[in-house]
Parts: C-alpha cells; structure tokens; sequence
C-alpha cells in the first residue's frame, strides 16, 4: 500500500514539473518576441530617419568660367652674355709701376687701368727724336739742293731713307710705351685685378676683367619647328631668380643662320637694357618669346579641378529645379568632367565640358558629391592671377 502511494506522488510531481517547464518556455517566448518586436519597430524606424536625413547645405567657394585671351610665347632657357666682353691682359712683359683704377669701378673707352716700366723706352724716345730731327733737316735741306743738281740723286735717296728709317724707329718706341701704357678698350665695369704694384707681369698675363653690360644679350636655343615664328624685332620677356618680381623686356636682334645639327635647335639671341646693372654675365635665366597672335580660351582657377586617374571634373553651382531635385530654392552642385589644357598662374584653360558664364566651386572640392546641396561665400576665397607674385617666392 506504501509503494503504491509513492508512486501515486511520483506520478503528480511530474506532471506538475512538466506543466512548470512549457509555462516556462512558452513565456520566454512571448518575451523574447516582444522585445524583438521593438526592436524591430526602432531599427524601422531609424531607417525612415536615414532615408528622409537632408544633410546641411555645404559653405563654399564659386568663380564664374570666363572666356579670356591669353598670349601666346615660346619658352626657353638662356645665358647672360656682355655685348662687349674682355680679360685685360698684358701685350709685353713688364714691371708694373702704377695701377690707376679700383676692383669694381666703371670706365671709359680710353681710360688708364696700368702702366708698366717705360724708362728705358722713354730714353729711346728722346734719342729717336733728335735722329728724326736731323735727318729731316737734311732731307728737307736734300729737296731744296737736288733742283739745282748740287746733289746727286743717289745722295738724295740715301737721305730720303734715313729720314724714313728714323721716322719708322720712332713710331716703332711709341707703340711700344702705347702697348706698355694698358687702357680700357671700352666702356664699362671692372672685375677684381690680378696684379700688384711692383709685380712683373708677363705677355698675356690677366690683368683685369672688363665687361659692358648695359645692354646686355641673352642667348637662348629654340627647336628648329619654331624658325618660321620668329623674327628679328619680336619682344621677348626674361624673369630669373636674381629679380624675383621683376619682368626685363626686350627684342630679338640675332638669329643664328644654322640650326645645330645634333640638337636641331637654333640658336637666338635677344638684347635688354640693364641700367642698374643687375644682370651679370654668365647668369641663366628664363626666355619667353611673344608671339603675335593671342588665343581665346575658357579659364577656372587650378583649385577648382577635382584630379582623378579616370577623368578630371568639377563641381558646377546650378539652382536645385536645374539640378533636378524638383525644388525652386537653394543650390546644388553638378559634377562636370571636363578636359583640361594649359595652366597659367593660378588658372587652368579648359577645353570642352563648360560654357562661358557657369560658376564652378574654386575650393574644396574634394569634399563634395553629385547632388550635394550647398552655399556660395566667397568672403574666404583667395584671389585668382594669372602672373602671381608671392612674397616668399
């Protein structure tokens, strides 16, 4: 009777256990829908946030396409030359005895720069003189005696050719204190002198460098297809880093009648005043040949091109009905590609994929997509040149 009752238990206490489990589980998943549920509703939610978010229009800044007319030039590299140019060297070997000029100083055509020892010359002279004076004495006293035939006509001519000899002798002692007297060929300026007072000096010993650079050549080479557009007369323009924001204007006064036959190029030369003699010889500098004709083309600042492997484009500013979100206030953007040409300065020449009078964004483009609405202030725009001149530059 025990036993049966024991089992009796058993059986009802497992009944229970099993109606505790479903309950259980049933309700955990009732539960576990419920906040599924919610969840699910608050992720829809978000979604149709996301989906309706406008982002805020975007600040930047536009510059207008305008249609402009850049000259046209051929570029090239050039030397300085002097027009006129010379190491003062001595003709004879010498002593030098005085020194009439400083390092650096300006002279003239004629000027004394050295005089070497002329003593013994000076003492020639003297005793040249007097030979010249008494032969001409007696060839002049000759001439009147020879009408009259007191003379024969040998000793007139023996007479006749003392006299030129001893003419010739003394000219030959002047050249020699001319050639011993050095002076400035030309006019110009001075470089650093070689010598010292006192210094015997050889034949053809540097003695001074002497250099004419107002005007002054620049010689510059130019590929042999571009002969035909050049002409003596043309302008030319030089820049070079010794006058960071100076433009030297010129002319072409030479051009070489051979192209060279390894570079095929030829060779130019142009002439530019140099009144402050900043330009030294020897320096480089960069040649910009100005042609006549000028071309027509459709400039936007180098900053408003959006570089990429595939294609370059832009950023058009176009009121959003043209942009095609059907709304008749506020501003978007259009990406253009574009195909690009020459630079110049701070601007871009553009060949095809914009028209005169469209505004493009000038800055910050990398930030910006197809569509992206935005607003024009160009109160932080920089100023666009064709020819900028940095200060630090």
């Amino acid at each position: 009777m025990l036993a049966k009752a024991f089992e009796t238990l058993l059986e009802k206490s497992g009944r229970k256990m099993k109606k505790t489990i479903i309950f259980t589980v049933i309700g955990t998943i009732m539960v576990v829908g419920v906040l599924g549920g919610i969840k699910g509703l608050q992720i829809g939610r978000m979604i149709a946030r996301g989906e309706a978010f406008v982002p805020p229009p975007e600040t930047v800044t536009a510059a207008a396409v305008k249609a402009d007319t850049w000259e046209t030039s051929l570029t090239a590299v050039g030397s300085l030359e002097a027009v006129q140019g010379v190491m003062v060297t001595a003709e004879l070997s010498g002593k030098v005895v005085k020194i009439d000029f400083e390092s650096g100083a300006k002279v003239r055509a004629g000027d004394l720069l050295v005089q070497q020892d002329i003593s013994t010359e000076t003492a020639q002279l003297r005793a040249a003189e007097s030979e010249l004076q008494l032969a001409q004495v007696n060839f002049e006293r000759a001439s009147k005696l020879l009408p009259d035939k007191v003379i024969s006509q040998s000793d007139f001519d023996s007479t006749d050719a003392r006299y030129k000899q001893a003419r010739a002798q003394l000219d030959n002692i002047k050249a020699v204190i001319a050639k011993k007297t050095i002076r400035a060929p030309f006019s110009g300026r001075l470089g650093i002198r070689l010598i010292n007072l006192g210094q015997v000096i050889n034949e053809g010993e540097p003695i001074v460098s002497l250099q004419s650079l107002d005007p002054i050549y620049v010689n510059f080479l130019l590929p042999q297809q571009d002969v035909a557009k050049i002409d003596v007369g043309m302008p030319v323009r030089l820049t070079t880093d010794t006058l960071s924001n100076q433009t030297i204007t010129g002319t072409i006064t030479a051009i070489n009648p051979e192209v060279d036959s390894t570079t095929r190029n030829i060779r130019v030369q142009a002439t530019l005043e140099n009144v402050q003699e900043k330009l030294r010889p020897g320096m480089f500098a960069n040649v910009a040949v100005i042609m006549p004709q000028k071309k027509q083309v459709l400039a936007i600042p180098v900053t408003a091109v959006l570089y990429a492997p595939y294609s370059d484009s832009v950023f058009v500013v176009e009121d959003k009905s043209k942009a095609g979100q059907g709304e008749s206030s506020g501003r978007a953007v259009r990406q253009q590609f574009v195909q690009l040409g020459e630079k110049r300065g701070d601007y871009v020449a553009v060949r095809s994929g914009l028209k005169p009078g469209e505004t493009v964004v000038s800055t910050g483009v990398f930030k910006l997509r197809n569509g992206q609405s935005v607003v024009v202030d160009n109160r932080l725009s920089p100023e666009f040149k064709l020819n900028p001149r940095p200060n630090d530059a």
